[in-house]
């Protein structure tokens, strides 16, 4: 996977942002403004340590859930925001395109089988793994054209989907 994301180390260090640009990452909604989606921030009384996330970057949360017990990787397709110290946050390289590793990361299977060799799990049931770490698995991805028509006409499906239910 290091061969499509960059680890980004891109702090809130001037405090250009605040509690109310923080962002969550959700299984089902993927990137969400937090107090938009939760009702309210969770967040510290300082943000300047908080990762900057842009638009289109990738986020690891190493929170685990009942169907992703490793966590879970979205792509940012909000405006930009900033994310807990607890979050992984990526740049994809010219070779990859950040809706397409979305895309093939909402397969809870492959996500799972990708995750579990790269994660231990710490006594308290945190994640133990480096965001350069989690960056070491096996992927085989299409060249960026065939990443990107792939990613448009998933997108494309979940909004016809969406619009049928």
């Amino acid at each position: 996977m290091n061969e499509f994301l960059s680890v980004s180390n891109l702090k809130n260090a001037e405090n250009k942002y605040n509690k109310k640009d923080v962002l969550s990452v959700s299984g089902d909604y993927g990137i969400v403004n937090q107090i938009d989606f939760q009702g309210r921030s969770f967040a510290g009384a300082s943000v300047s340590n908080y990762g900057v996330v842009e638009k289109g970057d990738i986020v690891y949360t190493k929170s685990p859930l009942k169907l992703n017990p490793y966590g879970i990787i979205k792509t940012n397709r909000l405006n930009n925001g900033i994310v807990s110290t607890l979050y992984a946050i990526y740049k994809t390289k010219e070779n990859c395109d950040s809706k397409f590793i979305e895309h093939y990361f909402n397969l809870d299977s492959r996500l799972n089988q990708y995750l579990k060799p790269l994660v231990n799990k710490g006594a308290k049931n945190d994640m133990k793994v480096s965001s350069e770490n989690a960056l070491i698995g096996e992927v085989c991805f299409p060249k960026i054209t065939e990443q990107v028509l792939i990613a448009d006409l998933l997108d494309c499906l979940d909004i016809y989907i969406t619009l049928h239910q």
